[in-house]
């Protein structure tokens, strides 16, 4: 067994240990926000926050987060009231979607480590989250809004 917080919330897995988080949080707790893209954390659509760092679940082995605080796309606001989720909305980042939860969970930790980013800090911050429909210039206008506001 492996127990660690979700979003708020004490739980408790019955995996083996090498599981990846992101098939835990997925399969075993339904929670189907954080997306499978490639498997090697180079995409980042499986970006969660471990301890309030942007983590890829993809390849996090459940048994590293034993006591640990996860959070998920879910657990970032329980009604899409996040400022960034707001802006997301405003600017019209998403087309697809499918890379958007990943996207904004890189985004929070940045603005949590750093609440008024230059251009280029997002930038390098979000640098490694991939967008397939390539709306970049939109994703960097809705992080620039929230931290002007």
């Amino acid at each position: 067994m492996t127990t660690f917080m979700i979003n708020g919330r004490a739980v408790s897995v019955a995996v083996e240990p090498d599981t990846p988080l992101l098939w835990v949080i997925r399969e075993h707790l339904k929670l189907t926000g954080t997306k499978f893209g490639c498997g090697i954390a180079q995409c980042g659509a499986c970006t969660v926050h471990i301890d309030g760092e942007a983590r890829r679940s993809c390849i996090l082995p459940v048994s590293r987060i034993e006591g640990k605080h996860v959070t998920t796309i879910e657990g970032l606001s329980a009604d899409s009231s996040h400022p960034l989720q707001k802006a997301w909305i405003a600017a019209q980042v998403p087309q697809c979607g499918y890379c958007q939860s990943g996207q904004i969970m890189q985004a929070a930790a940045l603005l949590k480590q750093n609440p008024h980013p230059s251009r280029e800090e997002i930038e390098r911050h979000m640098d490694g989250n991939i967008c397939r429909c390539g709306t970049y210039n939109r994703i960097i206008s809705a992080i620039q809004s929230v931290a002007r506001a």
